[in-house]
């Protein structure tokens, strides 16, 4: 029996599942995405943009996302400062910035979440409860404190490795503390 390869978008929709589940994400939660089109094409991060890659997955995303009613965060490249794309009902408080992200000046990915978000904006940094990155391109700067690594079985998207992270409140109190188990 020949075994069939999984497209883009389901690597992607097993992959935001998966971390959704094992970081226990509820309606309303941040998962910021940091994604290099070009190492999921085979390619050295920052060297071969692929618009059409971005649109498959971020689609993924997309629908997982609005199913749940939790809010994606996407990391531009560092072209832009690694700023973060994200609809404005996430970024309350946060003061926003002016630029419209192009393939080669804010990644592939970053383009396709502005033009798909129902009301995108730009924001140099955001905190968010958990993350997915793509290609190695470094997503930690927006992850609320603590960040704990979280391993996933769909972790390949395309030719790209995908590491992700949950948060959890800060231990404080010392050795007669007591926590609640539920936010470990």
């Amino acid at each position: 029996m020949e075994r069939k390869e999984k497209t883009l978008y389901e690597q992607a929709r097993l992959t935001v599942a998966e971390i959704t589940e094992k970081a226990n994400l509820k309606k309303g939660t941040v998962l910021v995405i940091g994604c290099s089109t070009s190492e999921i094409v085979g390619s050295k991060i920052g060297t071969n943009s692929a618009p059409e890659v971005a649109a498959e997955i971020f689609g993924a995303f997309l629908d997982h996302a609005k199913e749940r009613g939790i809010y994606l965060a996407v990391q531009c490249c560092e072209h832009l400062n690694r700023a973060i794309v994200t609809e404005r009902a996430a970024a309350v408080g946060l003061e926003a910035v002016n630029v419209v992200p192009q393939p080669k000046a804010g990644g592939s990915m970053a383009t396709q979440a502005y033009a798909a978000f129902e009301d995108p904006v730009v924001v140099e940094e955001i905190k968010a409860d958990a993350g997915i990155d793509i290609g190695f391109t470094l997503i930690g700067m927006h992850l609320k404190k603590v960040a704990v690594p979280v391993r996933l079985e769909n972790n390949r998207i395309g030719e790209a490795l995908v590491v992700a992270a949950r948060t959890r409140p800060k231990f404080i109190g010392g050795a007669r503390a007591m926590y609640d188990e539920k936010m470990l």
